[in-house]
C-alpha cells in the first residue's frame, strides 16, 4: 500500500518542489495541497492521508496551532513539521503538539523519503540539522542565519521588501519568507517590535 501524502504550505514553488520530489516514489501517493489551515481541515473531513507535511507558518493560523487541532480531531494523521526554521523551541512545540517528524525545507529527497516513511510507521523522524540543534543546549539567544541577519539589518535600516531584494539580489517572496522567519523566531508580531527585540538581543 503506497503511504497517503498531504501537504499544507502557502509557497507554491515549495508545493511543487516536494511534488517533484515524490512523483516517482512508487510507495507514496500524493493526495495534494492546501495553501491555509481553513483548507487542510476542509480537506482531512472528506480525505484521510497517512501523512500530512505542514509548515509552520501559515496565513490563517500558526502550524504549531493546527498541529494540535489536526492530533486531536484527526488522530490516525501522522505530522512532519516542514520548516525553514532550525530553532530549538519551534522543534520542541511541533513535537509537544503531535508532531511526529521535523525536517527543514533544504532536505533532500532521500531524506523527505525516509521522514515520511518512518512517520507512516508511527516513528520519530528528526532531519539531521533538527536533530542537531536539539541536541545543542538550549540557550536565551535566537539563532539566524547569515541570510536572516543581512535581511534584519536592511529592515532595521528602514529599507523595504522591494528594496532589500534588490540590494541582496534575491526575490521579494523570499525577503518575505525570511522577514515572516525572523518575526516568528522573535516571537512578535510587527516591525516595530522585530526591530526592538533584536536590539535587547544584541541582534542588530
Amino acid at each position: 500500500m503506497a503511504i497517503k501524502v498531504f501537504i499544507v504550505d502557502d509557497h507554491y514553488m515549495l508545493i511543487e518542489g516536494i511534488h517533484s520530489l515524490l512523483q516517482n516514489e512508487k510507495s507514496i501517493q500524493w493526495l495534494g495541497h492546501a495553501t491555509t489551515a481553513a483548507n487542510c481541515i476542509a480537506f482531512l473531513q472528506k480525505q484521510s492521508p497517512d501523512v500530512l507535511l505542514m509548515d509552520i507558518n501559515l496565513p490563517d493560523k500558526s502550524g504549531i496551532e493546527l498541529c494540535a487541532e489536526v492530533r486531536q480531531k484527526y488522530p490516525g494523521v501522522n505530522i512532519i513539521a516542514v520548516s525553514t526554521i532550525n530553532q530549538q523551541s519551534f522543534i520542541e512545540k511541533m513535537l509537544q503538539n503531535g508532531a511526529l517528524g521535523y525536517v527543514l525545507k533544504n532536505a533532500t529527497q532521500q531524506e523527505l523519503v525516509e521522514a515520511i516513511t518512518a512517520v507512516a510507521k508511527g516513528k520519530t523522524y528528526l532531519s539531521h540539522e533538527a536533530s542537531l540543534t536539539l541536541r545543542t543546549p538550549s540557550n536565551s539567544g535566537v539563532v539566524l542565519t547569515r541570510r536572516e541577519k543581512e535581511v534584519l539589518e536592511l529592515i532595521a535600516e528602514g529599507m523595504t521588501n522591494n528594496q532589500i531584494a534588490q540590494k541582496l539580489f534575491i526575490s521579494i517572496t523570499t525577503v518575505d519568507t525570511h522577514r515572516k522567519n525572523l518575526l516568528a523566531k522573535l516571537e512578535v508580531k510587527n516591525t516595530a517590535s522585530l526591530i526592538g527585540r533584536a536590539a535587547k538581543k544584541g541582534l542588530i
